[in-house]
């Protein structure tokens, strides 16, 4: 593996750790059976997003390479390929982690050349995958965010961000703290074949639920909405409806995008569990990575209208109002049914 040859970027000069950085290991635990570690001494953690990158921050902490939740449409399956790993399977099991993560960022933190910007985590991969469990590297991550009073943002599938739920507040009384959880989709079917490794659907907005009972208000990025399978009205409903009741502060829906590495990945898994799609997502995504404007503008729309309907989202101030979920409702039409329509204008809102 290229250990020597990974950067900051894939074109940067800046080397983050050696081979001689690095210790493989495994555990032969029912949770990490199949699973290798590779730790890694870090020699810097603060990253620079791309200028080019749609995301509305700056800086990033990812202590962690590949993941567990091994989602099949996860955009950061490519960076694997910089090290000379599978970006599938692979990326699935073969887990970097950067050992001394909070060390690290303690001493950026304290360097007079920075200057307290917002840091994003979780937006490569989840800091609270499995791998947290043994490595515990947040509440280190945490605890020097909050001795700084550093802003900082966590997105995450993880249960196990209740954990530092303690450490979240004592930092949240120094500085801006946002967190939001991702949940794309209620269908527990869809869920167990595409986010196989995650948390149900169900427990994370158990998360959201209890962030915000203890007074740290929390989201919802409603990511993927995967096209035909996960993008029903009912289901979009059904969607909203339980974010609503979880007490999210707002959602925010994000339509399902195939960047190289995710997208081959991605279409293997469709053409073993719905191969009737393939032609359907071959149109659709034939100009890139990203659906059509006039498909997610449509999605956006109705998400955006449900939210209103139920009380949550940037249009609503105070604490929104929690929803009774209500029993689930048998699908009208099967997947391959569904026709998407054109919609008329709208605001598009990724993040």
């Amino acid at each position: 593996m290229r250990w020597d040859n990974l950067s900051e970027n894939p074109t940067g000069d800046t080397v983050l750790f050696g081979t001689d950085a690095v210790t493989t290991r495994t555990f032969d635990t029912p949770e990490f059976r199949g699973i290798t570690f590779h730790e890694v001494r870090a020699r810097s953690i603060v990253n620079r997003v791309p200028g080019a990158s749609r995301m509305p921050f700056e800086w990033t902490v990812n202590p962690y390479r590949g993941c567990t939740h091994a989602c099949v449409y996860c955009f950061a399956r490519k960076t694997h390929s910089y090290l000379d790993l599978d970006t599938g399977l692979g990326f699935d099991s073969q887990i970097v982690v950067k050992i001394n993560a909070p060390d690290l960022l303690r001493r950026q933190l304290a360097s007079p050349r920075w200057q307290g910007a917002h840091i994003a985590m979780g937006t490569n991969v989840d800091c609270y995958q499995r791998a947290e469990g043994r490595y515990q590297l947040m509440p280190g991550i945490i605890s020097a965010l909050r001795d700084h009073a550093n802003p900082f943002s966590i997105l995450t599938k993880g249960t196990l961000i209740l954990r530092d739920l303690d450490l979240l507040l004592q930092a949240a009384e120094v500085t801006d703290v946002g967190i939001s959880v991702s949940v794309g989709f209620t269908d527990r079917e869809l869920w167990r074949t595409v986010e196989p490794g995650t948390p149900a659907p169900e427990r994370r907005l158990d998360v959201v639920r209890t962030l915000t009972d203890h007074g740290i208000g929390c989201g919802v990025l409603m990511a993927p909405v995967i096209p035909f399978l996960g993008d029903h009205p009912d289901e979009l409903r059904a969607t909203v409806r339980a974010i609503a009741a979880s007490g999210a502060t707002s959602v925010t829906p994000l339509v399902l995008h195939l960047r190289p590495g995710a997208r081959e990945w991605f279409m293997a898994w469709l053409n073993r569990h719905h191969p009737h799609l393939v032609r359907r997502y071959e149109r659709l995504y034939a100009d890139g990575a990203y659906a059509p404007k006039w498909y997610q503008r449509r999605i956006t729309r109705q998400v955006h209208e449900l939210a209103d309907e139920f009380g949550i989202g940037p249009a609503r101030r105070g604490a929104p109002r929690r929803i009774a979920t209500p029993p689930p409702v048998p699908p009208e039409r099967q997947p391959s049914e569904r026709q998407p329509s054109e919609p008329g204008p709208t605001q598009l809102t990724l993040l």
